[in-house]
């Protein structure tokens, strides 16, 4: 056999493997499995940031806006997230209509 055919052959051969490799990989991220991960990597990010605002509630730093964007992320997702969100802007904006009305 001359090196032409030998180097198609390889080459069909490693084509025929990485689109194996890729039917395999697009087979198990369908679009349930993607909103499962996105899901559970939201869950993730937000709780740790609401749990890092919950510990500024005694620690130094700014807890009354890390726990508002903790619950913002969680409310991307879950309906309970967004309750608690709408009421925390509740919350803020009674406090700042009664400070402007204080300063009046």
């Amino acid at each position: 056999m001359s090196d032409d055919v030998l180097t198609s052959r390889s080459r069909n051969e490693g084509a025929n493997r990485f689109a194996f490799w890729m039917r395999r990989i697009f087979s198990f991220w369908n679009l349930e499995n993607i909103k499962i991960v996105r899901r559970i990597i939201v869950s993730v990010i937000g709780v740790t940031v609401l749990l890092i605002g919950i510990a500024l509630l005694v620690l130094p730093g700014p807890a009354f806006i890390v726990i508002p964007i903790g619950l913002a992320i969680l409310a991307t997702e879950y309906a309970w997230a967004r309750h608690w969100l709408n009421r925390a802007r509740q919350i803020a904006s009674d406090i700042v209509s009664v400070g402007n009305r204080d300063n009046q």
